[in-house]
């Protein structure tokens, strides 16, 4: 966790040559984008999925891969990036499906913690993270540089809101995150007694609430699931009365007031909602001033933090959870 901000400083630098190379390569017109991951890698694709369909205004797909590995699905690519995201580069069912979409047509990319993986060696263009070895099963550095890869390929096709300044600010701005672990710890506490949690948020930071939940189950065994909030609404909301502790995310912008006006409704129903985020009647918040395409990095961090701190205090390994392994072949 303490790699991160040097890791993302030097990802950051790399983002102008980055943005040339896509540009470079990515199919004119644009027909769609098309983004193929699990797991933490998943979640960064769908913040991924919102930063891309706002700058191309092309859409932008979270793909099926057993549609292709199970069912053999005969599917034409053709004008579509695909963009496959692997820590590993060996999850098999992703480099199948980046090979099989070069071959029908498709612009690939691959962002991968190893350039000589497979994945990498299938994909036309190649995103190295440079995040370094992840020595913990639960992924943490990868999972932030994957975030800051996709707005910086984002920012390469279209707008997202992040300027050049805002892009360098933020590795000292998880760093800050880092060095102020109290409300983590105090959040932690609190939590301790509870043997469900839901995350939620809405917007960009739905995929950062998704990988807090993961965080938090990998790392304490806790069932844990991550909701939209406007998803939370229908039906879900009934939970309230006997369900779990929520979490919500927020950050400045326009998803932020939906969050905050469930987060109230959850109280009166008797729930257990705490706020997250850098808003007013927050418990755990990070930097305003970040643009609310990278707050999902910093979202994730507090995620990091707070999962960490929770499997401290019920006595378990964080960085070796029982029957997980690094690489999942699927």
């Amino acid at each position: 966790m303490r790699e991160q901000p040097a890791r993302l400083a030097a990802l950051v630098v790399r983002a102008p040559e980055l943005a040339e190379r896509v540009r470079k390569v990515v199919p004119a017109p644009l027909a769609g984008t098309v983004l193929v991951a699990r797991g933490s890698s998943d979640h960064a694709a769908t913040c991924g999925a919102y930063l891309l369909e706002m700058a191309t205004h092309r859409p932008v797909a979270l793909a099926s891969p057993s549609l292709h590995t199970l069912y053999k699905a005969d599917t034409d690519f053709s004008g579509y990036m695909v963009i496959a995201v692997s820590q590993s580069g060996r999850t098999p069912e992703i480099v199948e499906l980046a090979e099989l979409a070069g071959r029908k047509g498709a612009c690939t990319l691959a962002f991968t913690n190893d350039p000589e993986s497979p994945l990498a060696k299938a994909a036309q263009l190649v995103v190295d993270l440079g995040a370094g070895e992840e020595r913990a099963v639960p992924a943490t550095k990868t999972v932030t540089a994957e975030l800051t890869a996709f707005a910086i390929v984002a920012g390469a096709l279209g707008e997202t809101g992040v300027s050049e300044q805002a892009a360098k600010e933020l590795p000292r701005q998880v760093a800050a995150v880092l060095d102020d672990n109290a409300p983590a710890e105090e959040l932690a506490a609190a939590l301790v007694g509870v043997d469900r949690i839901a995350t939620v948020a809405r917007g960009l930071l739905y995929g950062a609430a998704r990988e807090v939940a993961l965080k938090l189950e990998e790392t304490t065994a806790r069932f844990t699931a991550a909701f939209s909030a406007a998803d939370l609404r229908h039906g879900p909301i009934a939970m309230a009365v006997s369900g779990p502790s929520i979490v919500a995310f927020a950050h400045p912008g326009p998803a932020a007031g939906d969050v905050k006006s469930l987060v109230s409704e959850l109280r009166a129903r008797g729930a257990d909602a705490q706020l997250v985020g850098p808003v007013e009647g927050s418990v755990l918040g990070w930097e305003a001033s970040a643009p609310e395409a990278l707050a999902p990095v910093l979202a994730v961090v507090r995620g990091q933090q707070l999962a960490l701190a929770l499997a401290r205090l019920g006595g378990l390994d964080p960085d070796s959870p029982p029957g997980l392994t690094k690489v999942t072949a699927t």
